[in-house]
């Protein structure tokens, strides 16, 4: 399904969305999620940081923005890359590296983020001051708005999280939530894929989940009753 603002419709007459996040323009870059690495992240739980990435890959499919994953060594101890995205994100194109710590310096990599067209790049990984800091500080060299998703990334520790945050603000990139970001691109209820994206709620927001739950149960009592 493609989305009713997958256009250069996001910006209102009154300006508003004009700071947001374009959804036809945006690329989504996955870096990184591999099952070795997630048993050294410790500023964030790997089950919630897992769910975020599922939303993620969700989110990308329902409104069809671009998706790129690739894997540092992912026949070694880093371990091979979470098969949720690929199956949730069934149109996303992974990029193999020749052992490059930096996606960036991968120049498949980087011909296949031109490919897509788009100069709004949003990126998450594991872990989050390396896999995503060094190819989004390029990015950005190279011209490209960049944004950071930092509860679909993970650090080995809260330090390196939180120096990694401050790195980010200093080289341009622009930190973001899953919760933000499904919210960013979301824009508006008035929308054929309102009630797909109402689900993806409960994934950045599992206590959402909740809401709905009883708000729909609710529904359904008035209804039987009526």
């Amino acid at each position: 399904m493609t989305t009713s603002l997958n256009q250069k419709t996001s910006v209102l007459p009154t300006g508003g969305g004009a700071a947001l996040l374009d959804p036809a323009d945006a690329a989504i870059l996955l870096l990184d999620h591999q099952s070795g690495l997630f048993q050294t992240v410790k500023d964030i739980a790997v089950s919630d940081l897992r769910r975020n990435v599922e939303m993620v890959a969700r989110l990308a499919t329902l409104l069809n923005i671009p998706v790129i994953t690739t894997a540092s060594e992912p026949s070694g101890s880093n371990g091979p890359l979470m098969p949720e995205i690929h199956e949730l994100a069934p149109h996303a194109v992974y990029v193999p590296r020749k052992g490059e710590v930096n996606a960036w310096d991968n120049g498949d990599f980087v011909e296949q983020v031109e490919a897509t067209g788009r100069r709004t790049l949003i990126m998450a990984g594991v872990w989050t001051s390396v896999c995503v800091m060094f190819p989004a500080l390029d990015a950005v060299a190279a011209g490209y708005e960049v944004y950071a998703v930092v509860d679909a990334s993970g650090d080995p520790s809260e330090m390196a999280s939180r120096t990694s945050l401050a790195r980010f603000v200093q080289g341009g990139v622009k930190p973001t939530s899953t919760n933000a970001l499904l919210s960013e691109l979301h824009r508006t209820w008035a929308r054929p894929e309102a009630a797909e994206l109402a689900k993806l709620y409960g994934l950045a927001a599992p206590n959402y989940a909740a809401v709905m739950e009883s708000f729909h149960k609710a529904q359904a009592v008035a209804r039987a009753g009526a």
